[in-house]
């Protein structure tokens, strides 16, 4: 999972990795039904597959010359919402803990704010940065844990360490993110302000 450049390239919307990062959105209902149908082999698998075509997206983008504007939208969307789904269904059978959902639900309405200003301001949403990709990259790794961690044996008990040694980072960057974007949007308002 890496940033993307903030240099558009391409108007096209039927490219590789649009296409790629589709099929990562469409997977999103699919993900939340075999979570709370609890077929957690298959939810993780479907995980797995979002990781690995969230990882080419951004990569045969840069590659191919095929950054566009609906790449930059559609990729951080498909990630907030698998943070979301995931949330929702570990929350419903009770592997997440009501304050940790609380904490990242709060964040992303933070953000919601934040690009209702920016779009008042006449501008678009901030791009995602290295912090907020390394967030999503540790809650995308705590989040399968965490339903591992939902049994019995020594293989549960690791999940549930490293699970939430990465939920822990993961809230936290996440945060961080979420500040460092209202900072960003502070300092445009600001400068928009200081210009009229």
């Amino acid at each position: 999972m890496e940033v993307q450049e903030t240099r558009v390239q391409t108007d096209r919307i039927f490219t590789i990795p649009n296409i790629l990062s589709m099929a990562r959105l469409a997977g999103v209902p699919l993900f939340l039904w075999l979570i709370l149908a609890e077929y957690d082999g298959w939810a993780l698998a479907v995980l797995m597959l979002s990781g690995i075509s969230d990882y080419l997206d951004g990569k045969l983008a840069r590659r191919w010359n095929q950054i566009s504007k609906l790449g930059r939208l559609l990729d951080p969307a498909a990630d907030r919402l698998y943070i979301l789904s995931t949330l929702f269904g570990l929350t419903y059978r009770e592997i997440l803990p009501l304050w940790l959902t609380g904490a990242l639900l709060a964040r992303e309405l933070m953000l919601l704010v934040m690009v209702w200003i920016l779009r008042r301001h006449g501008y678009p949403p901030p791009q995602v940065n290295f912090l907020g990709k390394a967030a999503t990259f540790n809650l995308m790794y705590a989040f399968p844990l965490l339903l591992l961690s939902d049994g019995g044996g020594w293989l549960a008990w690791l999940a549930a360490v490293f699970g939430w040694a990465f939920a822990g980072w993961g809230t936290t960057l996440y945060w961080w993110a979420g500040i460092l974007y209202v900072v960003q949007v502070r300092r445009l308002v600001k400068a928009d302000a200081t210009a009229d």
